[in-house]
């Protein structure tokens, strides 16, 4: 009998959203935006990230300036306990979804071979 990936995918998804590491990410959010200030600092911090990202996709070459404002920003929203915290959390959320991919992607490494590796 085929499995229905979506399905499957579908249930890892609800795995997923009752994980630890997920619930704890989700408080933290919440948390986040709901101190004003805190919110302002990350909203701020993620804006930076992304148009940086945006550049780097486009091929945009990223000033002196920007790096210096990014790094500056980083350095302060690390300063703040809960905005800190949520960036860890992130992080940890961050590699289960990398090690779930790694699995994912297992059968078709096996069957293609995995061209990272040296043969």
């Amino acid at each position: 009998m085929a499995v229905n990936l979506y399905d499957s995918a579908y249930e890892l998804e609800k795995v997923i959203r009752n994980s630890s590491e997920y619930t704890e990410l989700k408080n933290l959010y919440d948390a986040v935006n709901s101190d004003e200030s805190a919110k302002r600092m990350f909203e701020s911090f993620r804006n930076i990230q992304l148009q940086l990202q945006e550049k780097q996709m486009t091929g945009q070459e990223i000033t002196q300036e920007e790096v210096e404002q990014a790094q500056k920003t980083v350095a302060l929203v690390q300063q703040h306990e809960l905005i800190s915290k949520l960036m860890e959390a992130e992080q940890r959320m961050s590699m289960v979804i990398a090690e779930l991919n790694q699995i994912i992607m297992k059968p078709l490494e096996e069957l293609y071979g995995n061209p990272n590796q040296q043969q």
